[in-house]
């Protein structure tokens, strides 16, 4: 057995980090280093670390097969740096805010070796160095204090698995009420903080001391049970199906779970109510969001349908059809009977659905019903649920189109949309496009807005994947017969030798795809394993396709993936993508935030709603810019530059290979996707269909054929527990 060793030294650069387990690799300058370039490797588990801190290490050298010499650290102590240089490198990191290199050595300059003593105790001495102002130097002297609290609560909560990252946010969150908080109600982070589940607060309270049969715990278990099933699209959990699952997360009798949610029912933290299920009834337990926003849901779609007054009466006293077929012929539309018909329901009908797959000619009917509206001087407006689907919709309309959550307006103040039941959209007709993709939660905030007397069209593809949200909106409204539904099943629109659309068409009927590679837009590059397929996927991703096709790996396509895990998932493939369409070369801003290392040109996704932003769940763009000096990290989204402070970048996540599901709404001039067996787990007809019909110009499936059959053979949608159908027939 090796003795143990002691290394000191300061970080040069993070190599590797992950945020669940907390492995990093890093390379370090030991103290006793006789040229800068002397770095040794350093492995093992630790806090989030940032090139320039100082570090005690204890463990022992170890040799790798393929990486060499390594310290395989088991203890590791953030200490304060003693030498100049090592000073002026610390506080230059980026850890405080408000300092950068230039101002940093100015800082050490003046006051040498002193500089740390002199922060922590006569900051307000920063007025007499050099270049460093009244006012900054007042900042400097906050930033350094609170990063002293914050480095308290760190050491406090790193001992209980939680990030650097999550500790500031924490922080951010409590103040120097922090560790106090913390320690009283652990479970309150889950409830709190964004990035914080039941398993880290569960971990926490373990640790200190909480009863695993304490009462708080199991109703704690049972609100995140809850929680986990709504991040699963369930809008409700039936009542013994929830003590099950709470009672396995928990490791605890499900009597005990059944008792917890007696109490929560009884404080009003969670609701129930009893509804059909198939012959019988089922007592379904909700969260206070999802059985207010179905209710609501349910009483506004009621109150339009009831509502006798329309904005669209006077269009009953027309010829519509003799309209809608002069419209078309002057514009050159040429309808099917079903597509007049669909234009007609719209305009006599308080709510109708228009729905089908690709180039069956929804956008067609869509323009003949809009030339109706201009031509008879009534007011519309066009939404989607995503800023990609509204420009498209945009674009296909030749009329403006916002995304629902921008037309609806976020009041950050008010925490409140601004359109609602007191203050309606004035509008005769709303079109919302890409209506697969609305969850329960915003439907209803949708319809609060609308006008008892305004029409609505719902326009989208049943057959794609139900929304990322809770609920199964589009389903349960095509369901409810509260509207006359059109199905168009005539396909249009096909170009040449393509045969993205009628293989999407192919895989909706449950038949196996053209997989001759004989077309010009639909191919499949076959390798088993899922390592070969990743790296092959790559090379496709780098090479093949730009040198054949001309597009740009970056702009042009979308890897997508149907699961996170394995080495053909989200996670694995983004962290290969990264390295190689965007390497580090030295001379690139870089900088290791939530566990993931962010680099100027990174292609980027939103992965949660911030409306104080203006950003919403969805939203890609690049990294442009980092202000080391104010912790700021600026993201170039299509329309904007939107900033990020270091601890709200665990909205953000790499978009170099995201999920099918958070595809749905966009559109790709290339979509490049795995399909291996071990995805079997996902592999579904509607998420293989989805991501294909996401394709404009180009669609490439790298794995296996089989794993494609297994995909086209699999039609069970998961059912989703969802009562809002059943609400509007009762």
């Amino acid at each position: 057995m090796n003795a143990t060793e002691i290394l000191k030294g300061s970080v040069e650069r993070i190599t590797y980090y992950s945020e669940e387990t907390g492995y990093c690799v890093l390379r370090l300058l030991p103290d006793k280093a006789r040229r800068a370039t002397d770095l040794v490797t350093v492995v093992g588990a630790m806090p989030e670390l940032q090139p320039g801190e100082t570090l005690r290490l204890e463990g022992e050298w170890t040799t790798h097969p393929r990486h060499g010499r390594q310290f395989r650290a088991e203890t590791v102590v953030q200490i304060l740096p003693t030498s100049v240089d090592a000073i002026s490198r610390y506080l230059g990191s980026g850890l405080i805010k408000g300092v950068g290199p230039v101002t940093a050595k100015r800082i050490v300059d003046h006051f040498g070796p002193a500089t740390l003593d002199i922060l922590d105790s006569n900051p307000e001495r920063l007025i007499n160095v050099p270049g460093v102002g009244k006012h900054r130097a007042a900042l400097i002297a906050q930033a350094w204090v609170e990063q002293q609290q914050i480095k308290e609560v760190m050491l406090f909560l790193q001992g209980h698995g939680v990030s650097s990252g999550l500790a500031v946010k924490i922080y951010k969150t409590y103040g120097d009420q922090s560790i106090g908080i913390v320690s009283r109600d652990p479970y309150r982070l889950a409830r709190d903080i964004f990035g914080i589940g039941f398993r880290t607060a569960d971990k926490i309270a373990q640790d200190l001391g909480l009863p695993p049969d304490s009462p708080a715990r199991i109703a704690a278990g049972v609100v995140f049970s809850l929680q986990e099933a709504t991040n699963e699209g369930h809008v409700y959990v039936p009542r013994d199906e929830l003590a099950t699952a709470a009672a396995a997360i928990l490791d605890v009798p499900p009597e005990m779970a059944e008792t917890a949610i007696a109490t929560l029912l009884q404080r009003g933290e969670i609701y129930t109510e009893t509804i059909p299920d198939g012959l019988g009834h089922v007592e379904a337990i909700y969260l206070p969001p999802m059985f207010y926003s179905e209710k609501g849901a349910n009483a506004r779609m009621k109150l339009m349908v009831e509502t006798p007054q329309s904005r669209l009466a006077d269009l009953m006293a027309i010829d519509l059809e003799s309209l809608i077929a002069s419209l078309s012929a002057r514009r050159e539309i040429t309808l099917t009977a079903q597509q007049r018909e669909a234009v007609r329901l719209a305009l006599t009908h308080k709510v109708s659905v228009l729905t089908g797959g690709p180039g069956t000619g929804k956008t067609t009917t869509l323009h003949a019903a809009i030339a109706v509206l201009d031509r008879t001087n009534h007011r519309f407006m066009l939404a989607s649920p995503t800023g990609r689907a509204a420009k498209r919709l945009s674009e296909a309309t030749g009329h403006p189109a916002r995304t629902i959550h921008r037309m609806l307006g976020f009041s950050p103040s008010d925490m409140a949309f601004l359109h609602d039941e007191n203050n309606p959209l004035d509008t005769d007709m709303l079109i919302v496009d890409e209506a697969s993709m609305i969850d329960l939660v915003l439907f209803y905030n949708l319809l609060k807005a609308i006008k008892p007397d305004t029409h609505l069209v719902l326009v989208g593809d049943v057959d794609q994947l139900p929304s990322v949200g809770a609920g199964d909106v589009l389903r349960d409204v095509i369901r409810s017969g509260v509207g006359p539904v059109t199905h168009l099943d005539v396909i249009f629109r096909q170009a040449g030798n393509s045969q993205i659309i009628p293989n999407a068409h192919r895989i909706n009927r449950g038949e196996l795809p053209d997989m001759s590679n004989q077309s010009d837009d639909f191919f499949v590059f076959s390798e088993d394993e899922p390592d070969a397929a990743a790296a092959l996927l790559v090379d496709v991703v780098q090479n093949r396709i730009p040198s054949r096709f001309g597009l740009d790996p970056l702009r042009d396509i979308q890897v997508l993936a149907p699961m996170y895990r394995g080495a053909a998932g989200v996670s694995a493939l983004n962290n290969v993508l990264q390295e190689t369409l965007n390497p580090s070369n030295g001379r690139i801003a870089e900088r290791r935030l939530a566990g993931r290392l962010f680099r100027v040109g990174d292609k980027i996704i939103q992965t949660r709603n911030n409306y104080e932003k203006d950003v919403f769940n969805g939203d890609i763009g690049r990294v442009h810019s980092f202000d080391m000096t104010n912790q700021i990290m600026v993201i170039a989204f299509e329309d904007r530059f939107v900033k990020y402070d270091w601890f709200d970048a665990d909205e953000l996540t790499h978009a170099y290979c995201i999920s099918v599901h958070r595809s749905q709404g966009s559109e790709y001039p290339c979509v490049v996707m795995p399909v291996v067996t071990q995805h079997y787990m996902m592999l579904q007809r509607n998420l293989l269909y989805t991501a294909v019909t996401r394709a404009k110009k180009l669609v490439v499936l790298v794995g296996t054929r089989k794993a494609v059959a297994i995909a086209v053979n699999n039609d069970k949608v998961a059912r989703r527990w969802s009562a809002l159908d059943w609400r509007l027939r009762s």
